[in-house]
């Protein structure tokens, strides 16, 4: 695939890895938006579920940082194993996928997986490179 292209859609990730971390700390904040997230079981999140989101929105910047720094977008990281790192993410985001699909939350599976099957096709023609 071209470096470009590579580039463009390692910048889409980003910004897709980027929408959903700041939705996560809104949860982690207790907006009532918990339908969407975690199997849909908490309007608001409880305490122990919005430290989880506040987790998951720290991984989710690393995850696009890891990404720009593979197709070279970003040269900050030199040190990170970005072959293997893209690889267990794309796994990762195939299995979110899954998880979504079957959530009992219709918010959820209609929102957050097409979401995550997206950035799971775009993370996974970015691996393969």
């Amino acid at each position: 695939m071209e470096e470009s292209m590579l580039y463009l859609l390692s910048i889409i990730v980003t910004f897709m890895f980027i929408s959903i971390a700041v939705f996560q700390v809104l949860l982690a904040l207790g907006l009532p938006l918990g339908e969407f997230a975690m199997g849909g079981y908490y309007k608001v999140l409880p305490y122990k579920l919005r430290v989880v989101s506040a987790i998951n929105a720290i991984i989710l910047l690393v995850m696009g940082v890891v990404f720009l720094q593979h197709t070279n977008v970003i040269n900050i990281f030199n040190v990170l194993p970005t072959n293997i790192l893209v690889w267990v993410i794309t796994v990762f985001l195939g299995f979110n996928t899954i998880a979504n699909l079957i959530s009992r939350s219709t918010k959820e599976r209609y929102v957050m997986t097409p979401l995550s099957s997206i950035a799971f096709i775009l993370c996974f023609m970015i691996s393969l490179s």
